[in-house]
């Protein structure tokens, strides 16, 4: 049944994704990386199937093998070269958080920013991601972006970073390598 469910939302056939769900298939089935199909809806930026999906109880923060949510799956899909800010409002509307880390304490704000999505960090950011936090190496999503020259989230970067009251590009003390968050 899980294998039908994947490749409905693969497909991208949400009624045919309600109908194996009505038949008591798992909306928390993971494939063999440890994704769970709403990973697959958030990374393919499918907002219909990812809204059902979560009708249906799918784990928001839910993490695959590496620590990826679908959150941060949303942010940014290197097959796709895109992220999808819809995707992950509706993700953040349902609990997500902002500020679950992957690997290296990278963060969705980060990963969108080094890709140059503007519209996905413009919703991290409305959403209260913290701006000054930082990676394990100490770089925020500003000086990450830089190295990049993506000026459209530089300057929504350089604004967030003024309204919070933190020099540009400095790691706020409670997100700062080796914290607790």
């Amino acid at each position: 049944m899980t294998t039908k469910l994947f490749e409905a939302v693969r497909a991208g056939e949400v009624d045919r994704v309600r109908q194996i769900l009505a038949a008591a298939a798992d909306v928390h089935g993971r494939d063999s990386d440890g994704a769970t199909v709403l990973m697959l809806a958030a990374h393919i930026g499918n907002l219909p199937m990812v809204r059902a999906l979560l009708g249906a109880g799918a784990e928001v923060n839910a993490t695959d093998e590496r620590g990826w949510t679908p959150l941060m799956k949303a942010a940014y899909n290197p097959e796709l070269k895109r992220g999808f800010a819809d995707v992950a409002q509706a993700l953040i509307d349902a609990g997500a958080n902002v500020e679950a880390p992957i690997g290296y304490g990278v963060r969705p704000l980060m990963l969108a920013a080094g890709y140059g999505e503007t519209a996905v960090v413009e919703t991290l950011l409305q959403a209260g991601a913290e701006v000054a936090a930082c990676n394990e190496g100490g770089f925020t999503a500003l000086m990450m972006v830089k190295q990049k020259h993506y000026v459209d989230v530089i300057n929504l970067l350089h604004e967030a970073e003024r309204e919070a009251g933190v020099g540009e590009g400095g790691c706020s003390t409670s997100h700062a390598p080796g914290s607790n968050v």
